[in-house]
């Protein structure tokens, strides 16, 4: 470990499992690793720098208790990396990322801050004048660090040359040029710095390990980054735009980057061997898409014989017989799958565009391949009324998925529905947490019929509606036993607060 006084760059992954979660927080919610960090980590290291990770949100440290850790490694640079899981991750954690940020400038003033990550990339300037960051990035991050960490320790004042960046000038923001996005991803971020993360703290969905309801050891990984669709509620891509028009790619035209199976394979049996995982994450936003890739990474697997407990997203319209065989061979037992809503109507206007029986035909064709199913729905996209997302929610029940999750539709920074709101004036979250699916003050989007706490109300009586529709428990209790029935329904006792409601 690189001696504190010459350390380079801390990483920091903030986060506020209370305030997110609230009462599931300490049981329900997982607790996933960094594979952000993780992975600018290992970049850096690449560059030659020396770095340390702070998973403040595993740790459960607070702003202040993070902060005096980053005083005692006293790096050249603090980046505080907000990105997530999923869409709403980024945002909500700003309220943590920019405590730390406050509570880091009080302990010590001549720290330098940047914040990366989706949420930053999506609103950088905003960002800048809100925070008490020295620094933004508006691209996903690996250049613009490891060219500020090089301007920092020869101790310059010019940033100009640092791309990707935002930084203050006196009274005026100053943009550079944008940087490029990594192409070479097997070699310049090949993996994960797992040795830098507190691997004993992380945690699976409590759905991922129905059965033994053993949620630890745990662990996340991405084998590709970005996503070729444009579904309206989705802000994956917005780390992405700048670095997409320095590599010429067309309007409208998403990035689809790949590690290598091999890359994969090599991650995998670091987390098998050193680690002792079984249950993994592949947090791509859509994973089983291109066949080649997906062949090959369980091919691998299947070689080793590992017995892992894999997740994983796809879409109704990326699966097929041979990909389901393999990846069930492989460990896969669970794919989510984004339904998001009954009606055609709803569907094609948020850009997620496919046929009602293809939906029936690929929960169908999963489970048979003894694959269980998560089915994603939302409600609150922008033609929904009161009819259609009762038909959402009967569709959920008709398929009786295994797990399924309930999301309102949130116009996420960086999202096209986030681009609609402000056009359109529409009420927005006074807080970021408020785009917490599960916070005390979320508050949804109006849609072109109801009122966002209408959209509010009717999620949560679904949730309840669904996970103690007797149909379900027993179809659980066949399938899990009697153990994880009694787990479902200690889940739904928990209730939610609502500051709207």
């Amino acid at each position: 470990m690189a001696n504190k006084e010459h350390l380079d760059v801390v990483l920091v992954n903030p986060g506020n499992q209370s305030r997110i979660y609230q009462s599931l927080g300490p049981k329900l919610s997982a607790i996933e690793p960094p594979v952000w960090a993780g992975l600018m980590a290992t970049f850096i290291r690449n560059c030659g720098f020396s770095v340390r990770i702070v998973d403040a949100n595993a740790e459960n440290l607070s702003p202040e208790e993070t902060a005096k850790q980053i005083v005692e490694l006293s790096p050249v640079l603090t980046a505080i990396v907000v990105y997530g899981h999923q869409p709403s991750a980024s945002t909500q954690n700003m309220p943590a990322a920019g405590a730390i940020c406050t509570a880091l400038k009080e302990k010590n003033p001549v720290l330098k801050i940047l914040l990366v990550g989706g949420h930053v990339a999506a609103l950088p300037d905003r960002t800048l004048q809100e925070e008490d960051a020295d620094f933004v990035c508006e691209g996903e991050g690996l250049y613009t660090i490891v060219e500020l960490i090089q301007v920092l320790k020869a101790n310059q004042v010019d940033y100009s040359k640092v791309r990707s960046l935002l930084y203050r000038d006196g009274g005026k923001i100053r943009r550079t040029p944008s940087a490029p996005l990594v192409k070479d991803l097997d070699n310049e971020a090949q993996e994960i710095a797992w040795d830098l993360l507190p691997m004993e703290k992380y945690r699976a969905h409590n759905w991922h390990c129905f059965g033994d309801l053993q949620l630890q050891p745990y662990a996340s990984l991405y084998t590709t980054l970005g996503c070729p669709f444009h579904c309206s509620f989705c802000c994956i891509q917005a780390p992405f735009k700048c670095g997409e028009k320095v590599l010429g790619y067309k309007e409208g035209v998403n990035s689809y980057r790949f590690w290598s199976p091999q890359a994969i394979i090599n991650q995998i049996d670091k987390l098998v061997n050193d680690y002792g995982i079984r249950n993994v994450k592949i947090a791509d936003e859509l994973f089983v898409l291109n066949s080649k890739h997906v062949i090959g990474i369980c091919d691998l697997i299947i070689e080793r014989g590992y017995d892992l407990n894999i997740w994983a997203y796809a879409r109704v319209d990326t699966v097929n017989e041979k990909i389901m065989n393999k990846l069930k061979r492989a460990g896969v037992n669970w794919l989510a799958f984004g339904i998001e809503a009954a009606s055609e109507r709803v569907r094609d206007d948020a850009q997620k565009g496919f046929h009602e029986d293809k939906v029936y035909k690929a929960i169908e064709a999963t489970k048979a391949a003894g694959i269980y199913v998560i089915g994603n729905f939302i409600f609150g996209l922008p033609e929904d009324d009161m009819e259609t997302m009762q038909a959402t929610l009967d569709m959920a029940l008709d398929l009786n998925c295994e797990f399924a999750n309930f999301y309102c539709a949130m116009a996420y920074p960086g999202s096209k529905l986030y681009e609609q709101a402000i056009k359109q004036n529409l009420p927005l979250p006074k807080s970021w947490t408020g785009y917490s699916q599960h916070a005390y003050d979320s508050l949804p989007l109006p849609t072109k019929h109801l009122s966002g706490l209408e959209v509010l109300r009717f999620r949560d009586q679904a949730f309840h509606t669904y996970f103690t529709n007797l149909r379900y428990l027993e179809m659980i209790h066949k399938t899990f036993g009697h153990k994880v029935v009694e787990h479902i329904k200690e889940m739904t006792s928990y209730t939610l607060e609502r500051k709207y409601l």
